[in-house]
């Protein structure tokens, strides 16, 4: 009963935490946490609307029908092979997401966050091809690493919210261990790529 429990969840950890909530919770983040947050609400709710269509709404529903056409379950995707096609449609999407973005000239340090978010799917992928990693971990990853970039640029001391991120990627990276999805190698090298890109794309906008 106890394992019964323990799996359950670690599958709630891992709905919860989902790769693709990371741009739409750093854009909300910017938004209440900075100085963005004296922009109209309207633009502010334009931005977010914009980002769940193309980087939650859209990825996930054209997964699930890749998923249902191949007659696999939830957990049958995860394998390493299968991975290929949803990071490709995650990646276009992002990708279509920052575009039109820029297309209607949104401040870079706004869609920044989606170039981040763009390049740990694309580092993941180019990954995935010899060895399976963590999109879970490393949206958390980028999550640290975006937290780190904006401390330096904007001088405050983020320890406090660093250690709340550190909490939530262990939560995540044991779900997923718990689930089998991945080893403590690739949940530990996820973290490490979604920090490096996150801090490098933020830092340089």
């Amino acid at each position: 009963m106890k394992e019964k429990q323990l799996i359950i969840a670690a599958r709630t950890v891992s709905l919860i935490f989902t790769p693709f909530y990371l741009p739409l919770v750093g854009l909300a983040a910017l938004f209440f946490f900075s100085y963005l947050k004296i922009m109209p609400w309207q633009f502010k709710l334009l931005v977010l609307l914009q980002a769940y269509i193309f980087t939650i709404l859209l990825p996930t529903l054209l997964i699930r029908f890749y998923r249902f056409t191949q007659g696999w379950h939830s957990h049958e995707i995860g394998r390493k092979e299968r991975r290929m096609v949803p990071y490709i449609i995650s990646v276009i999407s992002y990708f279509t997401c920052y575009y039109t973005m820029n297309a209607i000239h949104i401040p870079h340090v706004i869609s920044g966050i989606l170039l981040a978010a763009l390049s740990i799917q694309i580092v993941c992928a180019i990954i995935n091809v010899w060895w399976k990693i963590s999109t879970h971990s490393a949206a958390i990853g980028g999550f640290a690493g975006a937290l780190v970039a904006y401390s330096f640029k904007w001088s405050f001391n983020p320890v406090w919210w660093l250690c709340l991120i550190l909490v939530v990627a262990g939560l995540v990276g044991t779900a997923r261990m718990i689930l089998r999805q991945h080893t403590l190698g690739q949940v530990v090298g996820g973290f490490g790529v979604g920090f490096v890109c996150a801090f490098l794309m933020i830092l340089r906008f």
